[in-house]
């Protein structure tokens, strides 16, 4: 029998934080190594708000299979071909942006799982096995099995659905998608205000009664992350390339300006 591995998957399933590595401007297949070594579990390839191409996600994909770490891509809203194009070129899971309702939920599951639990189409030679031969039925038991589909949930409407949200078989996170919500409730960049933590706080208990992973997405301050991963976050976008190149650069010429020449 046919398996294929998704480190971010195992982690999350032996009680451990699943980080991400966002990956917006990055174009060339050597960042899938260089974030495995810094210790990431998953790069989080953005089709949303990046610009890159499908063949330049589906070339960062294949390029986290053969370094050990999990492509993940988040798609636009709705674009669901994106979405399985991608799973069959290297994505071991979609992450699928403004999910409000219980029934978006099951159409992003019916639309990205192989049956039994969605329609997916079946295409059969491809780079999580090698593009080597594997009987249909082992394929998609085998991919249905190591597949991610996370929804983000980015508005009030999302989190008031968030208990039924859950309850959607085939959805494995919820991913909260914390600037957006703010933008929603009306207190942008606010990402500790009350109504925030009330919002993690129902999302994550509705992870827990029905077996998903609750995940946190746009927050950055340690105090606040230390927060939320306590109150019990597991699945973490963690940061991305052009806020840690710009965020280490930031620190290095403010250094340097500060010192005086010889």
């Amino acid at each position: 029998m046919h398996t294929v591995k998704n480190g971010a998957r195992e982690r999350l399933e032996g009680g451990g934080l699943a980080l991400g590595f966002g990956i917006r401007v990055a174009r060339s297949v050597e960042i899938a190594r260089a974030v495995r070594t810094a210790g990431f579990d998953w790069l989080f390839i953005d089709l949303e708000h990046g610009a890159m191409s499908i063949e330049t996600a589906a070339a960062l994909a294949i390029a986290g299979l053969d370094a050990g770490i999990t492509p993940l891509v988040r798609i636009p809203k709705g674009e669901f071909s994106l979405g399985t194009r991608l799973l069959d070129n290297g994505a071991l899971g979609i992450v699928v942006p403004h999910v409000e309702t219980a029934d978006e939920a099951r159409a992003a599951v019916a639309a990205l799982r192989y049956p039994p639990l969605g329609h997916r189409a079946v295409y059969g030679s491809q780079p999580h096995f090698d593009f080597g031969r594997v009987a249909t039925d082992e394929l998609m038991a085998a991919l249905n099995a190591a597949t991610l589909v996370v929804v983000m949930l980015e508005t009030a409407r999302g989190i008031e659905s968030a208990e039924a949200i859950a309850a959607v078989e085939g959805v494995d996170v919820l991913l909260i998608g914390t600037n957006d919500l703010c933008v929603d409730f009306g207190i942008p960049g606010e990402l500790g205000h009350q109504r925030i933590e009330d919002a993690y706080a129902a999302v994550i208990a509705a992870c827990r009664r029905h077996g998903k992973w609750p995940g946190m997405g746009g927050v950055y301050d340690e105090t606040l992350m230390r927060r939320y991963v306590g109150m019990g976050c597991r699945f973490l976008q963690a940061g991305g390339d052009l806020g840690f190149m710009m965020d280490a650069g930031a620190r290095r010429t403010e250094f340097l300006r500060g010192l005086t020449p010889g």
